[in-house]
């Protein structure tokens, strides 16, 4: 209800529940590393590869040509072992690089090159049987192994075409082995994932071993998609990468079952309408995917290979799904992120930031989601140093992983539409219980204008209208800039001329109350920039700033005045609805 921004964790919850996986999960390696459980694992063995299935993901020839003269470039990192060298016996630079490497991320490149790709490929897998075969904690993590699965799958007869048949045989029994043990996830973040990999190994494989683990596997499909999917096609982890990689491997499954003869089961021909819907929604101008949630990049290329099975084509869009909205007119486009963020198991990888933003003018990007997991980092409005949620940390985070706490922010839209205008009133509560406020957010897309206007509200509760509320409080508005976004602030210091390399014209972004400053963004990964405008005030008045985002004039067009009324940033929009009335 409003006032009440989260319901909170029990404290000690995460380090009970830490415990319990902890001790179970030492229970289970035990039995998963014995003798015993890899004679019953290994049983019934396989007849080697029946058929190769398809990877619809768009292969790198030239990273398979860097494997075959011994270079290795994973997960951000390269490992230089030379021509004919072992990776295996070595140090990997970092933890992301181990696990592509034992994800066997560099298999389809390699395979790609040719028959000379394909039989170094099979050195360094008998390689990694050699060292890693029998069972190793890190090798045999189900998230590392549920890809390893995948991509030997999708490279059998390729990989084995000079092997021998011991060889042959030694690889589609490991094959088999790890797509078994795959199976022991039964519920969860990756369950899904892990079933696919398994079933696409059982469609693989020769013989009655390759049917008893293609019909275990869908089976557990059946009661796992419809857990990691939500009903509107997104993943639950609302993130669109994650999306579109599960849409890859079940696309590979349904045309390998169509190999054989064989029919997808209606869950899996459910999810991949569902998740071939949230693909088109979140595709944006440029080609690529949105980002919000801390997904992933993921160029036109390979958005564009998942898409080309996609019957339906471009159709029109629904304006809101996996808890987002979207916004577009003929030069801009909008998404809005207006809901809590990923819970629990699902969030490792989720960030706190309810109404944050990402826009493309002209199909290039301009202002992204987020650049971390809090509001310090995301393109929407922080109160002091708060923050919505936090990283769980110590032994918890080294068992459960990452993940976030305490962050289901109550989130509330509204979203109204005219022939000549889209907008968008947004609220969050999250800062209601630490400071008496409550974020507002309106987003006003004039389709003729063909400009974005916004107006942010931290808004008094009762709470605040009372003695606490006398104090002052400091908030900041952020937009993080795409990198190698040109950024130059006027000498008023309340708008800010945006270039995008290689287009001449350029956007501004103007203010009726704040000053703005370029800061550098905080993120390791791509150097960028972010505005951020900030400003203090007493908690029982609020605060209202107002912006707009429009082009800039051409040179020699005759120069705007400058805005003499505050009421111009958001001229044009209809009067303010209050949010608290009712929830999209």
């Amino acid at each position: 209800m409003p006032g009440s921004p989260r319901l909170g964790r029990p404290p000690g919850s995460d380090l009970a529940l830490a415990l319990a996986v902890a001790t179970g999960r030492a229970i289970t390696e035990e039995w998963r590393g014995s003798d015993l459980y890899r004679w019953m694992s290994n049983r019934p063995a396989p007849e080697g590869f029946a058929l190769q299935p398809r990877d619809y993901r768009p292969a790198h020839v030239e990273a398979g040509r860097g494997v075959l003269a011994g270079v290795f470039a994973l997960g951000g990192a390269t490992l230089a072992i030379g021509v004919g060298g072992d990776p295996w016996d070595r140090p990997s630079p970092d933890r992301p690089f181990a696990e592509a490497l034992h994800r066997f991320d560099w298999l389809p490149d390699l395979i790609a090159v040719g028959p000379e790709g394909a039989a170094e490929a099979l050195r360094l897998v008998l390689e990694w049987r050699r060292l890693f075969g029998r069972w190793n904690s890190f090798a045999w993590d189900p998230k590392v192994m549920a890809r390893r699965v995948y991509n030997l799958a999708c490279a059998g007869p390729s990989l084995t075409a000079r092997a021998s048949d011991a060889e042959t045989a030694q690889i589609a029994a490991d094959l088999a082995r790890q797509a078994r043990d795959l199976l022991r996830r039964r519920f969860g973040p990756g369950a899904a994932e892990s079933a696919t990999a398994a079933a696409v190994a059982g469609v693989a494989l020769k013989g009655v071993a390759g049917t008893k683990l293609l019909d275990r596997a869908l089976e557990r499909l059946a009661r796992t998609l419809p857990r990691a999917v939500r009903p509107d096609g997104a993943h639950m982890s609302r993130k669109a990468s994650t999306t579109l990689e599960l849409l890859f491997d079940l696309q590979t499954l349904d045309e390998a079952m169509a190999q054989r003869g064989l029919a997808a089961p209606e869950a899996v021909q459910r999810a991949i309408d569902g998740l071939a819907a949230a693909v088109r929604y979140f595709t944006l101008a440029d080609g690529g995917l949105a980002t919000g949630q801390g997904g992933g990049l993921r160029n036109a290329a390979y958005v564009a290979a998942a898409r080309a099975l996609d019957a339906v084509g471009d159709r029109p869009l629904d304006s809101a799904l996996g808890g987002y909205q979207r916004m577009e007119s003929r030069r801009l486009q909008v998404i809005a992120d207006a809901d809590p963020p990923a819970s629990g198991p699902w969030s490792p990888h989720a960030t706190a930031t309810p109404l944050a933003i990402q826009v493309l003018v002209g199909g290039h990007r301009l202002i992204e989601f987020q650049s971390g997991r809090t509001l310090e980092t995301a393109s929407s409005v922080q109160v002091a140093d708060g923050r919505l949620g936090d990283e769980i940390t110590g032994f918890p985070a080294r068992v459960l992983g990452p993940r976030l706490a305490n962050a289901d922010t109550l989130v509330e839209v509204q979203r109204h539409e005219s022939p000549g205008a889209v907008w968008l009133d947004m609220a969050h509560y999250g800062w209601s219980r630490a400071y008496g406020l409550i974020h507002q957010r309106r987003l006003y897309l004039d389709l003729e204008a063909g400009d974005l206007r916004g107006e942010d509200r931290l808004t008094p509760t009762a709470r605040a209208q009372g003695p606490d509320g006398r104090h002052f409080v400091s908030y900041a508005l952020r937009f993080q800039l795409h990198p190698g976004v040109r950024a130059l602030v006027a000498q008023d210091r309340r708008s800010v001329l945006l270039r995008i390399p290689g287009e001449a014209e350029g956007w501004v972004l103007r203010n009726d109350l704040l000053d703005m400053d370029l800061e550098p963004a905080p993120r390791s990964d791509r150097p960028g920039q972010q505005l951020v405008l900030r400003g203090q005030r007493r908690a029982d008045s609020g605060a209202r700033v107002r912006w707009r985002l429009s082009p800039a004039r051409p040179a020699g067009a005759t120069a705007s005045p400058a805005f003499t009324r505050t009421a111009d940033l958001i001229d044009g929009a209809p009067p303010r609805v209050d949010v608290t009335s009712s929830r999209a």
